[in-house]
């Protein structure tokens, strides 16, 4: 009978390979599918966010009006932008996830830092693009819009993507809590 110690007389110890991550082909096609339809809400919000800020950025016409004199609107700019920056990196994160299998940060760091981040963000574009709604309703009732009715017609446009992009936003937002749920209950962000 065997010693129950490994090393006997100068033996080395046996080589026990360390054991994978298990999952089977259907439960990484589902983690994949997870992944990949984060990634689009990702872009999703990225394209809204962005065109969102540049219809308000080229929103300038020879008349009076112009989207630097209203403070709704510069918020919408740059909240827009803010997101579209954000949303470019977080896309870029979410394809090195798919790639590499990992997180570019420290797991529980990427999962609360994705949570947190979309959440606020989230808050940010609801707020600007309410406060340009506003704005916009405001102008559509005094002379602006009868003088430049353009000038409205691209604001609202503008307003209309920013809260397109919140949405992809929330969503996004939403699949990110449910991994933080999932790593709070299971050990992993993994829901399977």
């Amino acid at each position: 009978m065997r010693s129950p110690q490994f090393i006997r007389n100068g033996e080395t110890p046996p080589r026990i390979p360390a054991a994978p991550n298990f999952h089977s082909t259907v439960s990484l096609q589902k983690l994949r599918r997870f992944n990949l339809l984060i990634l689009l809400l990702r872009v999703a919000t990225f394209c809204f966010s962005l065109s969102a800020a540049l219809f308000m950025a080229t929103n300038f016409r020879s008349g009076p009006a112009k989207w630097v004199h209203f403070d709704a609107f510069r918020f919408v700019l740059a909240a827009n932008g803010i997101v579209a920056v954000y949303s470019f990196f977080e896309m870029a994160a979410s394809v090195w996830e798919i790639l590499k299998g990992s997180t570019p940060l420290p797991e529980v760091v990427q999962l609360w830092f994705d949570f947190g981040h979309d959440q606020g963000f989230a808050y940010l574009l609801l707020s600007a693009n309410a406060a340009g709604t506003a704005e916009t309703r405001n102008l559509r009732g005094g002379d602006t819009c009868a003088a430049d009715n353009a000038f409205c017609i691209q604001s609202a446009i503008s307003v209309a993507l920013g809260f397109a992009g919140f949405v992809f936003l929330a969503l996004a937002s939403l699949l990110s809590g449910f991994r933080v749920a999932c790593f709070i209950i299971t050990g992993s962000r993994f829901h399977l």
